[in-house]
């Protein structure tokens, strides 16, 4: 790299905020060599969901003359639609419009719901259209009662592989996942869960803002890593299972499949912490994050073996492509350690959260953990006016159904095509043959470039590498070489000399050029410490990394 960039000055940012410096170097070495920039760095899908987005906005025409049907002031402005039999003239408006798009979905979603849940229609497209009208405050504040039974079904189908569990989860709409981790983290911090200078364990690599929200001076929480190492292709090892048997860790944080290695925990995996849970650490706190899960084959979370001990995470926005519709929910089973926890707290303790939660109930120590997330996520005082907006919440009603509608799967399926068709791409770039592993979800691909070095450069060149080389070199010659933008996987407390690229957000044809992109400056390093050698030899190629 140029001597006027000071890699170690990077080495205290997350790699989201070390990106921007990376955009500007690719977008310009773009613009001067005139090729392509190419920025995978983040892991916005370039596919959308078109089935339940056509029901949306359709239904929204529907609304609105609902409203006028009310009242219709020449002004602009209606009224509240009515829920008496709203459901039938719902239906006869459908068939008036049948051939626009969105019209099959909605005629065939409304019956489907009715006898899927047992929903009485009129209350049901009522929910619908008032809410998409967004006229109310949402009721109840924490979801919508016919969003919560649909959004459970498909939850209880992607994250749970329809696995009976007794009882069931309760559910929270939250503004994405990362309003998730906000809310829980607070609300963890809130209840006396978890005190500052308590231990945690988190799944590592894992997703930056675990790691760092964790250090704040808010949580202030030590951290134990349990390592997922590539040798053991990303599994965390017994060895670091068992960390888990210490009674110091309060609580044990998981993203699953992985951000940035792309693994889900395999059956084996989940089964050893269900099995240490189950019989020596009953009190352990689980927080699952399974955004991913829907692109694993028989994806199964920690929320389905350890119901009682779980908090799961889930986030609408990567597989359905709406990031920009902020849709996620936080389920917590109704019979579970988190309420039982608060229940055994101190009397101080106790009567500080009296004091919390006083002006919502009138026996505030029967207020549930859940209901206490809601409250904690408005600070308390504004709780009655909590909740996800109701067009977010419709919209949430409809992608959930359109998946659960689709018996063959077929929108699951053209997604894992997409994102399988860029991970073989960026293989064969990096001049290697990728090995089928029913564990990867192809969404997010880590690139441990010091393993794949050693075997196409060699052991020597890698160490003098080390010893010569910053890390976050590799990022930035990418970017400033060939307009690459990939993140660094030691930000994720992935291996230093690791990279995560997004396989969901650039067209196909690119991924390899990013594999070779990858091998070139590999090429570069090698050539650098050959000419620091003075070898006299000829210049072999080496294999995978071909001499120029």
């Amino acid at each position: 790299m140029d001597d006027h960039f000071h890699l170690k000055d990077f080495e205290a940012l997350s790699p989201f905020e070390i990106k921007d410096e990376l955009i500007k170097l690719a977008k310009a070495t773009s613009k001067r060599t005139q090729s392509a920039f190419l920025n995978a760095g983040r892991g916005n899908p370039n596919w959308i969901a078109t089935t339940a987005r056509e029901g949306f906005f359709l239904l929204g025409q529907f609304s609105v003359g609902e409203s006028r049907r009310v009242m219709s002031h020449p002004a602009g402005l209606g009224g509240m639609p009515q829920a008496p039999g709203i459901a039938n003239r719902f239906e006869a408006w459908l068939a008036e419009h049948g051939d626009m798009p969105g019209a099959p979905f909605l005629s065939a979603m409304v019956p489907y719901a009715v006898k899927a849940f047992g929903f009485e229609p009129d209350a049901f497209v009522h929910e619908l259209v008032d809410s998409i009208i967004g006229d109310n405050y949402p009721v109840p504040d924490r979801m919508l009662v016919h969003n919560e039974t649909i959004a459970h079904e498909y939850l209880m189908w992607a994250m749970c592989g329809h696995k009976a569990i007794a009882g069931k989860f309760d559910l929270y709409a939250v503004e994405g996942g990362t309003a998730a981790m906000c809310y829980l983290f607070k609300s963890l911090k809130a209840n006396r869960l978890l005190h500052p200078g308590d231990t945690i364990a988190l799944g590592t690599p894992i997703f930056t803002p675990y790691l760092e929200m964790t250090h704040l001076e808010d949580y202030a929480l030590n951290v134990v890593h349990i390592k997922a190492p590539q040798e053991n292709k990303f599994q965390f090892t017994d060895e670091e299972i068992d960390k888990l048997l210490d009674p110091k860790v309060k609580a044990f944080f998981v993203v699953n499949p992985g951000n940035p290695t792309g693994m889900a925990l395999s059956k084996e995996t989940t089964a050893k912490i269900a099995k240490l849970v189950k019989t020596k650490r009953p009190d352990l706190m689980i927080l699952t994050d399974d955004v991913y899960g829907t692109f694993v084959d028989d994806f199964q979370s920690l929320m389905a073996e350890l119901p009682q001990n779980t908090i799961g995470v889930y986030s609408y926005s990567k597989y359905f492509g709406c990031t920009g519709w902020r849709l996620g929910v936080i389920a917590v089973h109704e019979n579970n350690i988190f309420d039982k926890k608060i229940a055994e707290l101190p009397a101080a303790e106790t009567a500080a959260l009296d004091r919390r939660y006083g002006a919502l109930t009138l026996e505030p120590r029967q207020l549930r953990f859940i209901d206490r997330i809601v409250a904690d996520s408005r600070d308390v005082a504004l709780n009655h006016t909590a909740g996800l907006s109701l067009p977010q919440q419709v919209m949430m009603s409809l992608f959930s159904l359109a998946e659960l509608m689709d018996e063959k799967k077929r929108y699951q399926a053209a997604c894992r095509e997409i994102v399988d068709r860029r991970a073989r791409a960026l293989i064969e770039g990096l001049g290697l043959t990728l090995t089928p592993n029913p564990n990867f979800d192809a969404y997010y691909g880590l690139i441990d470039f010091e393993f794949w070095a050693r075997k196409n450069i060699g052991d020597e060149a890698v160490e003098h590498l080390k010893r010569n080389v910053h890390p976050l070199d590799l990022a930035f010659r990418l970017a400033e070489v060939h307009g690459i933008v990939l993140l660094n996987g030691g930000g994720f407390e992935a291996p230093n000399w690791s990279l995560r690229v997004s396989l969901a957000n650039l067209p196909d044809d690119v991924y390899d050029d990013i594999g070779r992109g990858v091998r070139a400056i590999a090429r570069g390093y090698r050539d650098a410490y050959e000419a620091r050698q003075h070898a006299p030899e000829e210049r072999r190629s080496v294999e995978g990394v071909p001499a120029e």
